[in-house]
């Protein structure tokens, strides 16, 4: 058994660049968005001064995640990702191996506050915050936790369907 998953809340670098897998057709969902996305950690050195450390992750979103992306992330957006760590290796112009590591968004929800009017860009429709279609896979829920003004999920309790009330007690089949 293996698990491959990868869970990031942080802030967008940059605009997402997003280009579409057959130019013939630019309406079809084929398209790919990427764009860099950073989370912070705090903590306190052994002086007790707060220091505080950086990482930019590289984030590839397909198809109707990349359709969700081109249309509500921007750069200073917040937001939550769900993915697969990628190592990717290829010969650049000059000859030499590169590589990189990549995450492949798999869920995408936009965090923070939503930007102000309803005709905003990302801005969603019916208030509360949009999630990016789930790719196709295995069916899952994400696991995210709730935010500051997203309505709450409530657990749902499994309740046996109740006896018809025709029914006598005593007129079993056998």
């Amino acid at each position: 058994m293996s698990l491959n998953k990868v869970m990031l809340i942080g802030n967008v670098g940059n605009d997402p660049e997003v280009r579409y897998l057959d130019n013939q057709n630019p309406g079809a969902n084929a398209r790919v968005a990427r764009f860099r996305l950073a989370t912070n950690e705090r903590f306190k050195d052994r002086s007790g001064e707060v220091r505080e450390n950086t990482e930019w992750h590289s984030i590839v979103a397909w198809r109707s995640s990349a359709e969700f992306v081109e249309g509500n992330v921007k750069k200073g957006s917040q937001v939550y990702i769900e993915g697969k760590l990628r190592n990717r290796q290829w010969t650049d112009q000059t000859g030499a191996t590169r590589y990189s590591t990549e995450i492949e968004a798999t869920n995408i929800q936009l965090l923070g506050r939503r930007p102000d009017g309803p005709g905003a860009p990302g801005a969603p429709a019916q208030g509360g915050y949009q999630q990016a279609p789930q790719a196709q896979g295995p069916a899952y829920q994400s696991q995210a936790p709730a935010y500051q003004g997203a309505p709450a999920a409530q657990p749902m309790a499994y309740q046996p369907p109740a006896a018809p009330a025709s029914a006598p007690e005593d007129d079993l089949p056998f």
